[in-house]
């Protein structure tokens, strides 16, 4: 199961010194968070989660696996993305493959790196990258829009549910704003919504690019962010690109010292790849052995099948039930022989919705 999350972002904003540090970091530590090259713009990390570890020594096993996030550098945009101009329709296009934007913001001054519009205004930004990701969208449904009323005239179904729920949508982009705010009714239009894949409706992550300085805290530049995310129901996180790079090719205590003399307690890009995962509506369960301590991605929400088929199909297919232990109970009986004993370890059927942190192991026959 892969979850990609797009790098995007004005020239000179730090999205590509990001994206380099992430790569290489995940790269320098990969005997705990592995990275691999899928194509030149794309890196596989990761996601830092300290109950692996955890997991791992209760368990005695013999080596970790932790859960992994895409990232994807994508090319850069100017204005007219949405009518070809530049790399617009390649821009366009790689966002539309992604399930979140991660949109790095400028939030530092600095005379010696120019900005491409010769101004400092992290919210000016936002807004030009989102404003042609809305007027993609909303050449899209103008013409779809229409088709899908009038065939819900003549008693079509879908095109009843298409018309609602993309005319929303699309009163929405005529009103500038993106069409992540829709509300779909019901099942049946939150599938029709997700079927239209439009660009702005896809979940954003804000990264503000600080100075070093500002790194612990942030700045001016970076609340303004924060409340332009909140305000919108975006996520945001504040980061150093500056820092980020410094920190390749550190051992890991020379870089807790480092972070320690900064003032931070874990590395930007952590809260980055945390943040991610969190954006897209994930969680983590765990098979825990001795060979392996692994974890896993599932939506929020899914069940027990549904978990064990991102192990293998099969497993999905010839589910029976899954032994089920969380987390606090693992750790705090020893693992699941300790668990077993206590009566933590449950017997869950194919309804079972699975939670953050559970230990699985899962009953099949095929």
């Amino acid at each position: 199961m892969g979850f990609r999350c797009g790098i995007v972002g004005l020239p000179n904003v730090g999205k590509s010194t990001l994206f380099n540090a992430l790569t290489e970091t995940q790269a320098a530590q990969a005997a705990n968070y592995p990275f691999c090259t899928i194509e030149p713009n794309v890196g596989q990390v990761g996601v830092p989660d300290p109950r692996l570890d955890k997991l791992a020594a209760v368990a005695k096993s013999g080596k970790t696996i932790p859960t992994q996030l895409s990232f994807v550098d994508i090319a850069g945009l100017v204005r007219g993305a949405s009518k070809g101009e530049g790399l617009g329709n390649q821009f366009l296009g790689n966002i539309r493959e992604v399930d979140a934007i991660v949109h790095v913001l400028r939030c530092f001054e600095n005379d010696d790196i120019q900005h491409v519009d010769n101004r400092v205004d992290p919210i000016a930004d936002a807004e030009t990258v989102e404003t042609e990701l809305l007027l993609s969208d909303l050449e899209s449904l103008e013409k779809r829009v229409p088709a899908a009323q009038k065939k819900a005239t003549g008693g079509d179904k879908e095109s009843k549910i298409m018309a609602s729920v993309l005319g929303q949508a699309l009163e929405l982009l005529r009103e500038g704003k993106p069409a992540r705010l829709t509300k779909p009714r019901d099942e049946e239009e939150a599938r029709v919504f997700a079927q239209a894949q439009l660009l702005s409706a896809k979940p954003v992550l804000y990264v503000c690019n600080v100075e070093e300085e500002a790194a612990a805290e942030g700045n001016a530049f970076s609340a303004r962010v924060f409340e332009k995310a909140a305000a919108e129901g975006a996520s945001a996180v504040i980061v150093s690109a500056a820092i980020e790079s410094d920190l390749v090719g550190m051992d890991i205590e020379e870089r807790l010292g480092f972070l320690e003399e900064m003032g931070l307690h874990e590395t930007g890009l952590a809260r980055i790849i945390r943040a991610g995962y969190g954006l897209l509506g994930l969680l983590t369960f765990f098979t825990v052995g001795p060979k392996e301590a692994r974890a896993w991605t599932v939506h929020k929400g899914s069940k027990a099948p549904e978990a064990a088929g991102t192990i293998h199909s099969d497993m999905q297919r010839g589910f029976i039930r899954a032994e089920t232990i969380a987390y606090d109970d693992f750790i705090a009986l020893n693992g699941e022989a300790g668990a077993r004993e206590g009566g933590k370890l449950r017997q869950e059927g194919k309804e079972y919705v699975v939670q953050d942190g559970d230990v699985l192991h899962f009953k099949f026959n095929v």
